[in-house]
């Protein structure tokens, strides 16, 4: 099976989403809802959790 490669700004697009989804959702939950396994989102919001698309554009340049 063929994987996915996702760009800096999908990745903290769907960290924000997974922020709007938390209010009474699971953390697999989420992970099912965005379509992400839960390791890929522990490792996204442990190395993006805390960029915005602006500074993580700005420290690629």
């Amino acid at each position: 099976m063929a994987r996915k490669r996702y760009s800096s700004e999908q990745i903290i697009g769907y960290l924000r989403e997974a922020e709007i989804l938390q209010a009474g959702s699971t953390i697999p939950q989420i992970c099912k809802k965005i379509g992400v396994a839960e390791q890929t989102y522990y490792r996204w919001r442990k190395e993006y959790g805390s960029l915005s698309v602006e500074s993580q554009t700005f420290e690629r340049s």
